[in-house]
């Protein structure tokens, strides 16, 4: 009897420290995936709140959870399951669908900026509509889900990558974590971005001149931020989008164009010393954002094209 407890003991002990060994494993996997999918994360962050202009104050926060919800959703519901199987059974066809989703992103984006040099004339009446209507709420959300999709897969597919050598049961753990917390962090401090003019005016009102003018310089300070970052999501959106497709082609052979962009940006870090890295980051990044603007200009020049023929 004594003998069968210390060998259930025994075997209790093992499992135990089997378990945890794989809690260890699950926590290096998933910390190295969301660590190499962190340059996406910055992008997803600077472009989420141009799609919270136009609000209510009242309605930011409640828009920014039901985006993180279809964020959340689009990564665990849709992303994971697929990513999974075609890591398994057609791992050549990932990077073609992310290429159709760059090619999106460079759409979206060229449209963005067609639409900022020639934007739509808009009187007050509109826009005070707007800031109460449930369609305006509703293609705003959309929208930001619409790209959250986009580059979602995008830091899906770069964790998947780095965890591609472990059990599947590893991966999808790793992957879900990945997805928990860049959200998490994400629509976080995307609220915190938004919601910091009300943070400023509720400063503002108070007794002490200090925190009153550290209060009143927030709130001239924000609708400044919010617009260079509404600037950075554009940008952000083409030089993704424009990466993604300049990568995925070099893959399948069209290297040209890739190529020489890395040349040039390898020419001017070392030209620059002192900056060279930061120089050749610029201006890989510079490169596939003007890459994806072309791309994405031309896309939506034959949008537009197609457009008119089809109104007559």
């Amino acid at each position: 009897m004594s003998a069968g407890l210390f060998a259930l003991l025994d075997d209790v002990a093992t499992i135990t420290k089997v378990a945890a060994a794989s809690i260890d494993d699950i926590g290096a996997a998933a910390a190295k995936a969301g660590a190499k999918a962190a340059g996406v994360v910055v992008d997803d962050t600077a472009v989420t709140p141009r799609y919270l202009t136009g609000f209510n104050p009242s309605r930011e926060l409640p828009v920014i959870w039901r985006i993180a919800k279809g964020s959340l959703k689009n990564k665990l519901l849709f992303i994971l399951p697929v990513a999974l199987l075609l890591s398994a059974l057609l791992p050549w066809l990932i990077m073609p669908i992310l290429m159709i989703g760059g090619v999106y992103l460079c759409y979206e984006g060229a449209e963005k900026v067609a639409e900022a040099i020639r934007p739509h004339p808009e009187t007050l009446d509109e826009r005070a509509v707007e800031l109460t209507t449930e369609e305006h709420e509703e293609k705003m959300a959309s929208g930001a889900i619409r790209t959250d999709f986009i580059l979602s897969a995008e830091i899906m597919v770069i964790a998947l990558g780095e965890v591609s050598d472990q059990p599947v049961y590893l991966q999808a753990i790793s992957l879900i974590l990945v997805a928990i917390a860049i959200t998490c962090g994400v629509y976080g401090v995307v609220a915190v971005i938004v919601k910091m003019d009300d943070v400023g005016l509720n400063l503002a009102q108070r007794a002490n001149g200090t925190v009153k003018a550290i209060g009143r310089g927030l709130v001239l300070a924000m609708p400044k931020i919010l617009g260079a970052l509404s600037v950075i999501g554009t940008a952000a959106m083409l030089w993704v989008g424009g990466q993604i497709v300049m990568h995925g082609g070099e893959e399948f052979g069209f290297k040209t164009i890739p190529h020489a962009l890395h040349d040039l940006a390898h020419y001017i870090g070392g030209a620059m010393p002192f900056a060279g890295g930061v120089a050749e980051w610029l201006t890989n990044t510079t490169g596939a954002g003007l890459f994806g603007l072309l791309l994405g200009g031309v896309i939506v020049a034959l949008h537009h094209l197609f457009s008119k023929t089809a109104k007559h």
